[in-house]
């Protein structure tokens, strides 16, 4: 997994920029700046692998993290290289942010991107029928929400069953968003707390959902993808739960980059779990 030395650099000092110029710019190609919708915001980028792979290509919209409150599409670059590597095309939206941004507005807007994604993304040789969210931290949060409440996209023009699977990174599935300083003005306009949990949500026929935690993960607990797991069990939903001794809040998402691979767990894990939703029923 990555160095913990690594991990608390990159936090500590934010040099996404020079983690970003580490990684490879050859195998893929970036459209970048695609609007989605009328606001600032609302714009994503597509990584398109160049090597040959199954055509139409599979589809990954990624959320990135932030705490509702902060993140760019640009500085995940070494999100989109891991995922078009593997011979994904990757999305990656802006949403809007607190305060511009209460719950849950960013989750329309995550609904609006998918809605997008699934009218163009033949345009750019991806299968429309073949999209997964996948998100980190916050982006977990909006990415299961919409895997879990089709109206999210439906509400946007697109179809109530586009997404066909979930993966998920550290995120906060079953926390209460006003108990914790850092949320409580995001989600400030709740009446109800469970209507902005996606353990809420769980249902039978969710989407099928890769759950994956750091067991050291000391900003979004643990708790949050076992009481998901929990809860899709008992629905007699498919599931799937990774956790990864030693490893933190930021190391999971850093595991995706290029420098920071090592053996491959995350990255490798996620491709087969994505390649395993669209594979030949075998008989």
């Amino acid at each position: 997994m990555v160095p913990v030395f690594a991990a608390v650099w990159l936090a500590a000092c934010a040099p996404i920029d020079m983690l970003n110029a580490l990684i490879p710019g050859e195998g893929y190609h970036v459209v970048k700046d695609v609007p989605y919708g009328d606001g600032p915001r609302h714009k994503l980028d597509i990584y398109l692998p160049d090597s040959p792979g199954p055509k139409p290509a599979p589809v990954i919209v990624f959320f990135y993290g932030g705490s509702w409150t902060s993140g760019e599409r640009g500085e995940y670059k070494f999100v989109g290289e891991a995922l078009a590597s593997r011979g994904f095309i990757a999305v990656v939206p802006d949403y809007r942010h607190h305060p511009e941004g209460l719950f849950p507005g960013f989750v329309e807007d995550g609904g609006a991107a998918v809605a997008w994604t699934s009218a163009h993304v033949a345009e750019y040789g991806g299968d429309a029928g073949k999209i997964v969210v996948m998100g980190h931290s916050a982006g977990a949060h909006i990415a299961a929400l919409l895997a879990l409440v089709p109206h999210f996209v439906a509400d946007k023009g697109g179809p109530e069953d586009a997404i066909k699977g979930f993966v998920g990174l550290a995120g906060p599935y079953s926390f209460d968003p006003l108990a914790f300083r850092g949320s409580r003005e995001v989600f400030a306009r709740l009446d109800d707390i469970d209507s902005a949990r996606p353990v809420t949500f769980v249902r039978t026929d969710a989407p099928p959902m890769l759950l994956m935690h750091g067991d050291d993960d000391g900003t979004v607990g643990p708790y949050n993808s076992h009481d998901m797991a929990a809860a899709l069990a008992k629905a007699g939903a498919r599931y799937e739960l990774r956790t990864y001794a030693d490893t933190g809040h930021v190391g999971l998402i850093l595991a995706l980059a290029k420098p920071f691979q090592g053996n491959g767990l995350i990255l490798d894990r996620v491709a087969s779990f994505v390649r395993g939703l669209f594979a030949p029923p075998t008989e």
